[in-house]
């Protein structure tokens, strides 16, 4: 089993950044591809955005492409997303989420072995 907890949610303005982190429970989170889904108010879980095992590869929804960043710190078992120039769009909740099996990247949320409890984004006008 592995623990996910996302933490650095919170409501910032329009144009405002934020920083997720997600710390595992598990000292060897290097083995897991890791991804950030979101999940707005009637609407589907998302994909947002994804790392591979080593950090060396990244990729993006359209959507936030050129605004958010993910990044991974194998040695202290940590992924993060640095949000910038955030909209009102980009409110949800954000999840962390583990996958065993893929070497590049998670994208579709059938593919996650392990969800965090999620953190909510709120992005006034």
């Amino acid at each position: 089993q592995v623990q996910l907890v996302e933490s650095g949610g919170g409501l910032v303005q329009a144009g405002g950044s934020l920083r997720l982190s997600c710390a595992s429970s598990r000292r060897t989170l290097s083995i897991y591809t890791m991804g950030w889904f979101r999940q707005a108010p009637g609407k589907e879980r998302e994909f947002v955005a994804t790392v591979s095992r080593n950090g060396a590869i990244t990729y993006y929804a359209d959507s936030v492409k050129g605004r958010f960043s993910i990044s991974r710190d194998n040695a202290k078992n940590t992924v993060y997303l640095q949000m910038n120039s955030l909209k009102p769009e980009d409110t949800a909740v954000y999840y962390c989420a583990a996958d065993r099996a893929s070497a590049a990247g998670v994208s579709a949320p059938h593919q996650v072995d392990y969800w965090g409890q999620g953190t909510q984004v709120t992005v006034s006008s």
